[in-house]
């Protein structure tokens, strides 16, 4: 059986929303966009040779 008293104890709150935020925009990621531009650029200059 689950001890509700014992979970409550070691239960630990979510970030809120804010510091999701925070937290997600202080890491330098690469997303889909960024690599699509990267090959552009790279596909633009191999033709310019």
């Amino acid at each position: 059986m689950i001890d509700y008293e014992e979970e409550l104890k070691k239960f630990e709150p979510c970030m809120d929303v804010a510091d999701t935020e925070g937290a997600i925009y202080e890491k330098e990621l690469t997303d889909i966009l960024d690599v699509l531009q990267e090959v552009l650029r790279e596909a633009k200059n191999s033709r310019r040779r």
